[in-house]
């Protein structure tokens, strides 16, 4: 027997092979929170990027016909708005012809 070889035991090995086991499943953890927080963020971004467009259609048909549209529709005809009805809800209210509209966008989670 070599004296100055020292014999390592089981214990020792379980405990680094459970101590990266752990880390790894930590940093995996880890990423897959940070790739849903971008997700989230980029439909939310999406969302205000669609709800920007449609008061702009609208506000152009104002300046343009003298009245804003009276549904979503007339500026999906006339306006070119279009969405992925499975990504967002979009919410269209008008008050009178002379008001702006409210426009509503909710990201639907899958």
């Amino acid at each position: 027997m070599n004296r100055f070889c020292k014999r390592r035991s089981g214990s020792g090995v379980l405990l680094r092979i459970g101590t990266s086991v752990v880390i790894m499943g930590c940093a995996i953890f880890a990423l897959l929170q940070g790739v849903s927080s971008v997700s989230e963020n980029a439909q939310n971004s999406q969302a205000e990027s669609l709800k920007n467009a449609i008061l702009r259609s609208a506000v152009h048909c104002y300046a343009t016909e003298g009245a804003y549209p009276e549904s979503l529709a007339y500026l999906q005809e006339h306006y070119g708005i279009s969405w992925n009805t499975n990504q967002y809800v979009v919410d269209y209210d008008i008050v009178g012809s002379n008001l702006m509209p409210t426009v509503m966008v909710i990201p639907l989670k899958k």
